[in-house]
């Protein structure tokens, strides 16, 4: 699948000297161009890395999720992950010091965000980290710690397996979400039985292969759809045979349209 051109960028001082405040909730933004890298790294804090307009890719060794502006990825402490820009973001984050809160998600996941919490998160950076515990801002940060507890997940995560063989067909699909080969192809161009493959896919993604394709298909048009390609090149781009089965998918997986996604983004 084509990309975006990478740069490298880097990790701001001013997030260390954020993550040493006193204060156990902070706010900061940065603004990314599109194909800016955020090389694995890792914070002190508990993070809700959040884009207000854009589309973003969060990776962890472990499984890569997806973050457009309806979402934000919650990141637990001392997590090495890295920031993909797929188009020209506002990255929000609110850094969290979860030894003096309580009540936070425990694993790593995608949340949605309310209409309330992404105004309360632009709000929060713009008014600044320095704070005093009875001031607004600080009423502000326990709203967003009241939101963030009740946030359902959303389903954008895209676990990635550790076997070789399914890294092989993992990295592949990647590359080429178009790719139809049914599972038992991919059994003989990795010298595995069927049954094998079947068996690590759902103990190492905790998903069947048909819906772990499905989420790397979502996760590649979501990247394109941020890219500026149509609705009809993503949909063959990402393997459907026309735009309409592609709209269904990404209703039934979203709840909403690729069209409104895009005015949304």
């Amino acid at each position: 699948m084509p990309r975006t051109s990478q740069t490298e960028v880097f990790i701001s001082t001013d997030v260390s000297r954020l993550e040493d405040f006193p204060q156990a909730v902070v706010a900061y933004g940065r603004d990314l161009a599109a194909g800016d890298v955020l090389s694995f790294h890792h914070h002190q804090r508990a993070q809700l890395v959040y884009a207000s307009s854009g589309v973003m890719t969060v990776t962890t060794l472990t499984a890569a999720y997806i973050v457009p502006p309806q979402n934000a990825v919650w990141m637990l402490a001392g997590v090495r992950h890295r920031i993909d820009a797929r188009s020209d973001v506002l990255m929000r984050t609110v850094y969290v010091d979860t030894e003096k809160i309580a009540g936070l998600p425990e694993e790593v996941c995608v949340l949605q965000v309310s209409t309330l919490l992404r105004e309360l998160i632009i709000a929060a950076v713009e008014a600044g980290s320095e704070y005093d515990p009875d001031s607004p801002q600080a009423r502000i940060m326990e709203v967003i710690l009241d939101q963030i507890i009740a946030q359902p997940v959303a389903a954008l995560a895209l676990p990635m397996p550790l076997d070789g063989r399914l890294v092989r067909i993992a990295e592949a699909l990647v590359c080429n979400p178009a790719d139809n080969r049914n599972l038992g192809e991919w059994a003989r161009e990795v010298g595995a039985s069927k049954r094998t493959l079947t068996r690590l896919f759902a103990i190492q993604t905790g998903m069947s292969f048909r819906a772990w394709r499905q989420q790397c298909r979502l996760h590649c048009a979501l990247e394109l759809l941020a890219a500026g390609r149509s609705v009809t090149v993503v949909s063959g781009e990402v393997g459907y045979e026309n735009a309409s089965a592609f709209i269904a998918m990404f209703q039934r997986c979203l709840g909403t349209s690729p069209s409104r996604f895009l005015n949304q983004s």
